[in-house]
């Protein structure tokens, strides 16, 4: 049972860094009702925690807004807005204070620019982000850390977001065919060009004849002439050049020895 639950936050964790480039280490984005959570359930380290869950190294928010309603919760809070007070603060630009799922919803904004993984315990808060397309969101159950695979909203939204980066805009169509034209155009001046130079418009069209002789002039130029050797030329003792000439021997005047008598 644990291994498929590591399973599927392996592949949750897989969808929204490849469709929405979540890098580690992840940013983690607590509210009040979180870090209760973890302290009540001994979740501690809050850090290894949630590290064990994303199976990642994580880095953990929360807002000042979210540390005021701590604070005015009393006694009863003080030790989660202690352990909330240890973690880093997102900026929220709130002057007046807001309540917790407010500022929460407002840094998060329309595209969760932050790349936040939200951790609340807070069900309408995580309803309302299931709505915004790049925002994982992780919650507490008893002794066990959950990250929610994606919403319905949120898998059409990378599938859309996929289609429009495969297409071309009007735009870059329009360069692209201007470009082509272009291309096309010179390619046919060059070729026109070329028949031009060679004097006819096509080889088909070229008289029997004149075919014949270029073919016959061209091998002849191509073909390869040898030079014949001259025989060298020996001096003899009165400075003369003499020939060497081979002798040729004719076994037509041969005589065999001691026929002449007979």
């Amino acid at each position: 049972m644990r291994f498929k639950k590591q399973k599927r936050h392996r592949k949750t964790v897989r969808f929204f860094s490849v469709c929405f480039e979540f890098r580690q280490p992840f940013k983690v984005l607590c509210d009040g009702t979180f870090v209760h959570h973890l302290l009540h359930n001994d979740l501690i380290p809050a850090d290894k925690a949630l590290s064990d869950c994303l199976s990642a190294p994580v880095k953990l928010f929360t807002t000042s807004c979210v540390l005021a309603e701590l604070k005015t919760l009393g006694a009863s809070q003080s030790a989660s807005f202690q352990a909330a007070r240890k973690l880093a603060i997102a900026r929220c630009d709130h002057e007046k204070r807001v309540s917790a799922d407010a500022c929460i919803a407002e840094v998060i904004g329309e595209n969760n620019s932050e790349h936040f993984f939200v951790a609340t315990q807070d069900a309408d808060l995580r309803k309302k982000l299931q709505k915004v397309p790049k925002v994982p969101l992780i919650f507490g159950l008893r002794n066990a850390l959950f990250l929610e695979p994606p919403s319905k909203f949120q898998r059409e939204f990378a599938q859309s977001s996929e289609e429009k980066r495969l297409h071309m805009t009007d735009k870059e169509y329009k360069a692209l065919e201007k470009r082509t034209t272009s291309i096309l155009a010179n390619a046919d001046a060059e070729d026109s060009s070329d028949e031009e130079g060679l004097g006819y418009h096509s080889p088909g069209l070229l008289p029997h004849n004149t075919r014949n002789y270029a073919g016959k002039e061209r091998d002849i130029k191509d073909r390869v002439r040898f030079k014949r050797k001259k025989a060298k030329e020996a001096k003899g003792d009165d400075g003369n050049a003499q020939s060497k000439r081979k002798r040729k021997r004719s076994r037509r005047g041969k005589r065999l020895d001691g026929t002449d008598g007979v």
